[in-house]
């Protein structure tokens, strides 16, 4: 049960909006980011926890939104100021992961790179999904690209636990939502 809250429940909802978007008046709906990217520093005189927002599917109305937290979730991102004035912590990159959504008629929303320095020897844990598995997109449409996580330019799995001394730097890079509707003419850009 430990990941029952913040990741099966996203698969849950991906299976859910696809069950009931003929019956709300939708053709369907594409999966969003499918995870909430979370991830833990911290050692005897800190805790620093933050889920990160991905890219949300895209629908027959409109592209999928960028940077947020798709299916559930009521946490707000962590302005940059405030975590290093609160933390042993420096925030190196956060930005748009551009062209991480899927192609097609709507594109899927864009996922987030966000990179950390710690400053002291201090825990990592990563409880995050959608680093194999790709969003997929409908009626159509390109998947949005996996996640991906890095300790000093190095993959990491998307569940790990492990120490980290002053000066790593973890990278998240969220997944994007799937698009939908296909768009034969477009090619789809290279993974960044």
């Amino acid at each position: 049960v430990v990941a029952g809250n913040v990741e099966t429940s996203q698969r849950i909802a991906d299976v859910v909006f696809k069950a009931l978007a003929p019956v709300a008046g939708l053709r369907s709906i594409a999966q969003g980011q499918g995870t909430m990217n979370n991830c833990v520093l911290g050692n005897r005189h800190f805790t620093y926890y933050e889920t990160l927002g991905g890219g949300q599917g895209a629908s027959r109305q409109r592209p999928g939104l960028d940077g947020v937290h798709v299916g559930m979730s009521n946490t707000l991102n962590t302005p940059i100021e405030a975590l290093e004035l609160e933390y042993p912590l420096r925030v190196l990159r956060y930005e748009l992961r551009q062209d991480s959504g899927g192609h097609g008629q709507q594109r899927g929303g864009w996922g987030l790179i966000r990179s950390i320095q710690t400053l002291q020897d201090c825990t990592l844990s990563l409880l995050t999904d959608r680093r194999h598995y790709a969003p997929q997109g409908e009626q159509g449409g390109g998947p949005g690209q996996v996640g991906i996580n890095l300790l000093n330019g190095d993959p990491l799995p998307g569940k790990i636990s492990r120490s980290l001394k002053a000066g790593d730097v973890i990278t998240l890079y969220t997944p994007g939502g799937g698009a939908w509707g296909s768009n034969e003419d477009e090619q789809a850009p290279e993974p960044r």
